[in-house]
């Protein structure tokens, strides 16, 4: 092979690497997300929603067929996106309860 033949071949190696190192990445934060909000006592959304996204990552198939993992990295966010979703309503009461409770100063 020629040169130009190889620096193509290390430019997509060293892309997919990065997407897949991202896609790792993304798939530790899921579960350190879902493990904190259970710990906390906030709602998690959806049971389906973690363990789909998390089998839709390491089981072979896709729905788009692709050396990377830009889609693994999609449904990922996507679940990221709907765990925050799903305690934003909890987080607001308690800013707002936070909002309105009397501090110590003015009692």
């Amino acid at each position: 092979m020629d040169t130009n033949m190889w620096i193509l071949v290390i430019v997509a190696a060293a892309v997919l690497a990065a997407a897949l190192a991202w896609a790792v990445a993304l798939t530790v934060r899921l579960v350190r997300t879902r493990r904190n909000l259970r710990r906390a006592g906030l709602p998690t959304g959806p049971r389906w929603v973690f363990w789909g996204a998390i089998a839709y990552v390491v089981l072979p198939t896709d729905l788009m067929p692709d050396p990377a993992y830009f889609d693994d990295i999609a449904v990922l966010l996507l679940a990221l996106r709907s765990m925050r979703a799903s305690s934003a309503p909890l987080r607001r009461d308690s800013r707002e309860s936070a909002w309105l409770a009397p501090s110590d100063k003015d009692l």
